[in-house]
C-alpha cells in the first residue's frame, strides 16, 4: 500500500475527520506529521482572545505524530512559528512515497517543499484566492513570489472556483489540480436531535416561533465585518440577530446595541453546541470584507444544518455554495443598503432556501475529498 505522509501544524476539526476517514477507507497508508507540537493539549486562539480546546476528538482513528518544533515563539501564526528540524527525517525514515502539505507558509512546511521536490511527489492543500484587492506594487510582488513558492509543488488539491484561479495565477497548470472540495461533518450537523434543544435556545433569547432570526457566528473582527451586520440589525427591528462569538471588538458592538431588543449575543460555542447554534437561526450570514476570507466553513455548517445564506461576494465560497434566489443571496461587500435590501427578500423564503442549501451541500464532503487524493495519488 503506497503511504501518503501529511504535514499540517496541528489537530483542526475540519481535516481530523478526513485524516480518520482515509485510514478507514484503507485505500492508502496515511501519517499525519503535526508540526506545532505546543498544540497537542489547548491552543489560544489570539483572535477569540482565549484558550481553545475543543470538545470533539480529533486525534483518533488514524496514525500520527507530533514533530519536536524548537521555534522561540511557537505558533501557527507566523513563518517562524514552526520550526523542526526532525521533520524531513522523520518523513524519510516512515518511507513515505508522497507528501502532502497543509499550507506553505510555515517555515518547516516550505523547507519540506523544496527538500522533497523531485525526490517524491509533492502534494499540496490550500484554499488561498485571489478575490481581494491588492495596490499593483503589492501584486506584483507577490506575483513573483508566488510563482516562486509553487515551484516546489507537483500537485494540488483546489477547495473550490478561487481556489482554483489562485493556482492557476501562480504558475500551476490545469493538469496538476485536482478538486478536492472544502468539507465538514455533514452528518454531525444535519442530524435532527439538535432542534429541540435549538427551540428551548430561541427561548431562552426572547425568540418568538414566528421570529425571523438572522444568525452571526465566528470571531468579532475586522476581517469578517460584524458592524456592517449590526448597522443592518439596527435599521431593520422586525428582524431578529443573534451574534455568536468573541473578539476584539464584543464590547464595542454591545454598546452600539444595547437599547435593540432584536440583537441578542452568545459567548463562543465549542463544537459540540455549533449545530444547536445554526438550528435557532433562520438565515446565516457572513458580511467578511477581507482579506483573508478564504472560503468560510461556516456556511457549510450552515447548509448542512438546512440554512438559508447571505454572504458578501469576498467570501471565498460564495460562487461556489450559494445560488442567488434558490438557497440565498451574494451581496456586495461592505454595502449596507444591499445587505439590507437582501434581508428583506428573505421574509417568504428561507424555509425553501435552507431545503436547498441541503440539497447543494451533500456534494462537499469529506468522502469526496478522500475520494480525490486516492484517485489522483500518483
Amino acid at each position: 500500500m503506497k503511504k501518503l505522509a501529511i504535514i499540517i501544524t496541528h489537530p483542526i476539526q475540519y481535516y481530523s475527520p478526513l485524516f480518520k476517514l482515509l485510514a478507514e477507507r484503507n485505500k492508502i497508508q496515511i501519517k499525519v506529521f503535526y508540526t506545532w507540537e505546543q498544540s497537542q493539549e489547548k491552543v489560544y486562539d489570539e483572535k477569540f482572545g482565549k484558550e481553545i480546546k475543543w470538545d470533539i476528538p480529533l486525534l483518533d482513528g488514524y496514525d500520527y505524530t507530533f514533530v519536536k518544533n524548537i521555534s522561540k515563539n511557537p505558533s501557527s501564526g507566523t513563518f517562524k512559528g514552526v520550526v523542526n528540524p526532525i521533520l524531513n527525517s522523520e518523513i524519510e525514515n516512515w518511507k513515505a512515497d508522497a507528501v502532502l502539505v497543509f499550507g506553505w507558509n510555515h517555515h518547516s512546511h516550505f523547507k519540506a517543499m523544496r527538500y522533497f521536490k523531485g525526490k517524491i511527489p509533492v502534494y499540496f492543500r490550500g484554499d488561498s484566492t485571489i478575490i481581494d484587492s491588492l495596490s499593483f506594487p503589492r501584486k506584483i510582488a507577490r506575483f513573483v513570489f508566488l510563482k516562486f513558492v509553487y515551484k516546489f509543488v507537483d500537485y494540488a488539491f483546489y477547495v473550490g472556483t478561487n481556489s482554483k484561479n489562485y493556482f492557476l495565477k501562480y504558475g500551476l497548470k490545469e493538469k496538476q489540480l485536482f478538486f478536492a472540495p472544502h468539507a465538514i461533518d455533514n452528518n454531525r450537523f444535519s442530524d435532527g436531535k439538535y432542534e429541540e434543544e435549538a427551540i428551548f435556545k430561541r427561548n431562552e433569547l426572547g425568540i418568538e416561533t414566528d421570529d425571523i432570526v438572522f444568525l452571526f457566528a465566528g470571531k468579532f473582527e475586522k476581517i469578517k465585518n460584524p458592524f456592517l451586520l449590526i448597522d443592518a440589525a439596527i435599521d431593520t427591528p422586525k428582524y431578529k440577530f443573534v451574534f455568536v462569538g468573541n473578539g476584539e471588538f464584543e464590547n464595542e458592538m454591545k454598546e452600539k446595541v444595547k437599547n435593540y431588543s432584536n440583537v441578542k449575543f452568545l459567548p463562543f460555542q465549542n463544537q459540540t453546541q455549533m449545530p444547536v447554534i445554526y438550528n435557532l437561526c433562520d438565515v446565516y450570514v457572513l458580511p467578511s470584507q477581507g482579506r483573508g476570507e478564504t472560503w468560510g466553513l461556516a456556511v457549510n455548517e450552515a447548509m448542512a444544518c438546512g440554512k438559508a445564506i447571505l454572504v458578501s461576494d469576498r467570501v471565498g465560497c460564495a460562487v461556489d455554495l450559494v445560488e442567488n434566489n434558490e438557497n440565498g443571496f451574494i451581496f456586495e461587500s461592505n454595502n449596507l443598503d444591499d445587505l439590507k435590501e437582501k434581508i428583506k427578500l428573505f421574509e417568504n423564503n428561507y424555509t425553501t432556501f435552507g431545503e436547498k442549501s441541503l440539497e447543494i451541500i451533500q456534494n462537499w464532503s469529506f468522502e469526496e475529498i478522500a475520494k480525490s487524493i486516492e484517485n489522483n495519488f500518483k
